[in-house]
């Protein structure tokens, strides 16, 4: 029975799990977290707490975070403010059709031997930036690559907040993004407006995807809108669904409305009326 606690390399930022092993920390506490280039500062979320399932493959933490393990944490993620700045001066100058989402700093243990910045960015198209990485290089006196990223992923790397009030999921807890289409708001009777189905990356919202299986489940066995069907109160036609409460609305044809309470009512009654037709 493992104990796992939950920590965050930035403020608001997603949560990562560790395995406690012998370290006590508080919510609050810096512990330091193993990566393939040494151990990151991070704070501690929610403290340790045994999961009754076994996990498997979680990193193990490595223990309490120093005054020194801080006070460098301090001094890279100033270097990384300093070499984004100096990244976005260079870009003006050379008026190359990029944006830098974030940078990665990396002062030691980097397999190439030397301090390596990663330059994250975003451009409608491929960019030529081998003057850009020589210059940066030279300014900064450290190894420069430049990664590109999708929409979606800048989203990510940039975080905030989305239509509905809280912070985007892709910055928060999402692992992996999964295809979203247009049909899962079709299928969840939401209006086609960019405005309102278009996420903070300008593509649709990785929510859509959430409650659609609820949606596909229903809509494959409740009798479709405009079906007859035959009740205890008389003959009718489905008018209307209501997924999140397992409806199915029908006008009676003798007048009025009636709203089966359950899914296998409403799937009873069009079996009825098939059975007379």
């Amino acid at each position: 029975m493992p104990n796992m606690l939950a920590v965050t390399f930035s403020s608001n930022g997603r949560l990562y799990y560790l395995d406690a092993a012998d370290v006590r920390p508080k919510v609050g506490d810096r512990v330091l977290f193993p990566t393939s280039v040494g151990t990151e500062v991070v704070q501690v979320i929610w403290g340790p707490e045994w999961v009754e399932e076994p996990i498997g493959g979680l990193p193990i933490c490595a223990g309490m975070a120093s005054a020194a393990d801080i006070e460098r944490d301090e001094t890279n993620r100033l270097r990384r403010t300093e070499i984004k700045v100096a990244a976005q001066r260079l870009i003006r100058e050379q008026k190359l059709p990029m944006k830098v989402s974030g940078v990665d700093w990396v002062d030691e243990g980097h397999e190439s031997g030397r301090p390596t910045a990663t330059i994250y960015f975003t451009s409608p198209g491929r960019v030529d930036f081998r003057d850009l990485v020589r210059e940066l290089a030279n300014k900064i006196d450290a190894k420069v690559m430049f990664t590109q990223l999708s929409p979606r992923d800048d989203a990510r790397v940039q975080g905030g907040i989305g239509s509905c009030g809280r912070e985007t999921c892709c910055s928060t807890f999402l692992v992996d993004f999964e295809p979203v289409t247009l049909q899962m708001a079709r299928d969840q009777d939401i209006p086609a407006n960019p405005l309102k189905i278009s996420g903070a990356c300008g593509r649709l919202m990785c929510c859509l995807k959430y409650e659609h299986p609820i949606y596909d489940e229903f809509n494959s066995t409740a009798p479709g809108i405009g079906e007859r069907v035959a009740t205890e109160d008389g003959d009718g036609r489905v008018i209307g669904h209501d997924v999140p409460r397992d409806q199915v609305v029908i006008r009676l044809d003798a007048g009025g409305q009636r709203t089966v309470c359950d899914r296998a009512s409403a799937c009873s009654a069009r079996a009825a009326y098939e059975s007379r037709t």
